[in-house]
């Protein structure tokens, strides 16, 4: 192997085991390539007669050239009788939790911490993993030595959380703005969660030899039990009618209503962009959603309401915001005014998603079908090659949002899931038959529903 150099580095790829590219020109100086597929600069050297490595830090924080440096300036304090490798063992036990942090933080922001898939968190994750580090965890264990840390210490985190001891409010960057920060067992969960994480990174990075987090019982988040029943489906279709008379809230009210028929998550539908609704093929192609790219079915309710506001499209985005270049932007204010003093007050968007799965379920719908309806990461539809999706999945689409669409319509369903009994299979068989021949069924028509 020549000089390290940034195109060397680049073209080092991924093996079964880990492994170090030495370079030829700096003794001890050299690249390690993880099974991983990251990439960090060492230096090898000796020191009381035994050999030890030192790690300058991850390629792309780093530069090869700046790494260069750093191996020869600790070299010349090696020549001098200093050991790196094991002032630095002693500063990471002496890392206070808050300094751990920040060094999470900017592995973070660097692109180095991996999420879901193996792929770097987005930036709606980044900010929410900045906010309770520096309103939960700093405040609460931040000025604490990490290898300290017990799990009683962290359960009573925990607790001050769940008991609301980290509540403030904070002045926001935007005009008379704030931001109520609140404890509750939701937030207690999702802190602890991260926290968990934090450490975890902490003993890949050799500061601790076990995660103090392991074990903790974490209060169950609630936020996801809550559904929509029939009769609640009805009222929101009352509020969104009256909610429409209003002239400024009727973009909010058409982005609720397909958020309810497809079970897509808020950002996906407010930022959802016009070379991602293929309505040829009934589905949206979402090139960026929490699961990475995503591809979702949709019902014949969603493919006819896109048709109809594509002939008056204005810019990229289906929901576009004032002058068409970005997303619509006031749906949070708008959602909080529709629901405002009425029965649904307590619901938040997800509430939707959850409750669209849950009709799914109710129907019949299997669970695999359900995670490739609403892009669960067990869901099947992700791949970038599939181009015509399952029938199956379209039958299945098409049966949740009609139904969902006639209940917010006022609608009162009698039979709410595909009869099971021989008698009802055959008769349904039948009727497909005929009409797949081109024979229209004399005694029902085409008018036949779930509806009484």
């Amino acid at each position: 192997m020549a000089k390290l150099t940034k195109r060397a580095v680049d073209a080092a790829e991924a093996g079964a085991k880990d492994y170090v590219i030495w370079d030829d020109e700096l003794p001890g100086f050299g690249l390690r390539v993880f099974t991983s597929g990251k990439r960090s600069y060492v230096l090898q050297y000796r020191s009381a007669g035994r050999s030890r490595r030192f790690t300058i830090g991850l390629h792309g924080v780093w530069t090869p050239e700046r790494a260069r440096q750093e191996a020869k300036a600790q070299l010349g304090r090696i020549a001098q009788g200093d050991d790196p490798a094991e002032e630095r063992l002693l500063d990471r036990k002496a890392l206070t939790v808050k300094e751990l942090c920040d060094l999470y933080l900017a592995d973070l922001q660097a692109g180095l911490i991996l999420g879901k898939g193996g792929r770097p968190k987005k930036p709606g994750t980044i900010a929410s993993d900045l906010g309770r580090i520096h309103r939960h965890i700093v405040p609460l264990l931040g000025s604490r030595r990490v290898r300290d840390l017990t799990k009683a210490d962290i359960t009573k985190a925990m607790k001050d959380i769940m008991a609301g001891k980290t509540r403030i409010t904070v002045k926001t960057k935007n005009l008379r703005g704030k931001s109520i920060v609140k404890g509750g067992a939701g937030t207690a969960t999702r802190t602890i969660g991260l926290l968990g994480g934090i450490l975890t990174y902490a003993v890949e990075a050799g500061v601790i030899e076990t995660n103090p987090a392991h074990g903790v019982r974490r209060p169950k988040d609630n936020v996801r039990a809550r559904r929509l029943s029939e009769a609640e489906y009805r009222t929101l279709g009352d509020l969104l009618k009256t909610a429409a008379g209003n002239e400024s809230y009727r973009m909010s009210v058409e982005i609720i209503r397909q958020i309810a028929l497809t079970g897509c998550r808020r950002m996906e539908m407010v930022t959802l962009r016009w070379d991602e609704a293929d309505t040829a093929c009934s589905c949206l192609r979402l090139k960026d959603s929490k699961e990475g790219s995503s591809i979702r079915p949709i019902g014949l309710p969603v493919v006819e309401y896109l048709e109809r506001r594509r002939k008056e499209a204005v810019g990229d985005y289906v929901f576009p915001g004032r002058g068409g270049e970005s997303a619509f932007g006031s749906f949070p204010n708008h959602w909080a005014k529709i629901f405002a003093g009425s029965p649904l007050a307590d619901i938040s968007p997800h509430v939707l998603r959850h409750s669209f799965a849950s009709v799914a379920n109710d129907l019949g719908f299997t669970e695999v079908t359900i995670a490739a309806l609403v892009g669960h990461a067990k869901g099947s539809v992700t791949s970038n090659y599939i181009h015509t999706l399952d029938t199956a999945l379209i039958m299945a689409a098409d049966t949740i949002s009609g139904y969902i669409q006639g209940l917010l319509d006022g609608i009162e369903f009698k039979q709410t899931a595909y009869a099971l009994d021989r008698g009802s299979r055959k008769a349904a068989l039948a009727r497909f038959l005929r009409r797949a021949a081109g024979d229209q069924d004399p005694e029902h028509g085409e008018s036949e529903g779930l509806a009484a």
